[in-house]
Order: C-alpha cells, then sequence, then structure tokens
C-alpha cells in the first residue's frame, strides 16, 4: 500500500454549506445572517472590544506609567560563554555576533557568571564588576567602548 493509493471513506469529508445561492439551495435571501440589522449588512459587523456603545473596558482602567523609548537595550552575554574563543583573541560586538552567540544588532553587556582560565581581550560596550575582576584575574584586559 502506497501513499497515493489510499482512498478515503465517503462519510471523511463533509462538503460546505453554500450560503445565499438561492431559495431552493435552503440558505438563500438572507443567508442566515437574520433580517436588517449591523450584522446583516455586507461588511457589517463590530470590532473586537465593542461593547454596544458603552466605554470599553480598554478605556474605563486607569493607565499608569510610560514607555522609555530611548531606553538603551543590551544584549547578555556571560563570561562561560567566551569558551569558544582561543587564548589572547579580540572578542567585539562583530566576533560574538559572528559566532551565534548574538541574535540583535544591541549593545552588548557581560556578566560574571562562569569562569575563564586563560587571557582575552574583550570590546563590549558594557560589563558587571565581577565580569571585570575575573577577566582581569585570568590575565586578560576588558575595554568597554
Amino acid at each position: 500500500m502506497k501513499l497515493n493509493e489510499l482512498i478515503l471513506p465517503k462519510s471523511s469529508r463533509k462538503k460546505r454549506k453554500r450560503i445565499g445561492r438561492g431559495k431552493g439551495a435552503g440558505s438563500g435571501e438572507t443567508a442566515g445572517k437574520g433580517t436588517k440589522g449591523q450584522n446583516s449588512r455586507s461588511g457589517g459587523g463590530v470590532h473586537l472590544g465593542f461593547e454596544g456603545g458603552q466605554m470599553p473596558l480598554q478605556r474605563r482602567i486607569p493607565k499608569r506609567g510610560f514607555t522609555n523609548i530611548f531606553k538603551k537595550q543590551y544584549e547578555i552575554i556571560n563570561i562561560k560563554d567566551l569558551k569558544y574563543f582561543k587564548s589572547g583573541e579580540l572578542v567585539s560586538g562583530d566576533t560574538l555576533r559572528k559566532s551565534g552567540l548574538l541574535k540583535k544588532a544591541h549593545a552588548v553587556k557581560l556578566l560574571g557568571e562562569g569562569e575563564i582560565s586563560y587571557p582575552i581581550r574583550i570590546k563590549i560596550n558594557k560589563a558587571s564588576q565581577t565580569a571585570k575582576r575575573k577577566i582581569e584575574s585570568a590575565g586578560g584586559e576588558i575595554e568597554i567602548a
């Protein structure tokens, strides 16, 4: 038996009801939408959240706070992620992106989770105090750009 030889049973597929195709078809004239009113018209109906003219919930509840559109977004890299780089190699945002550790083109912040035992040169936007201490104790250098 092959996939192209399979035959579906007759009752497995039900045809959809074609509405608005005349009185003889069973659902003509008003096409199952009732008589008159907003929902019977073409293009009729109400938008999501409409409450019959009452003030919608989203407009009734109080609004608080704001979104800072100038907030700088950082992508997080930990020291344990630097194991893919060789000793003495320069690690920057570009090399991190090429290696697949960064997804977006945001600024980069280095955090101190994990250990490193060899010296490495890093040039990034921000680093935690723990990360700086671990990199410098391993003999590496970190440059904040």
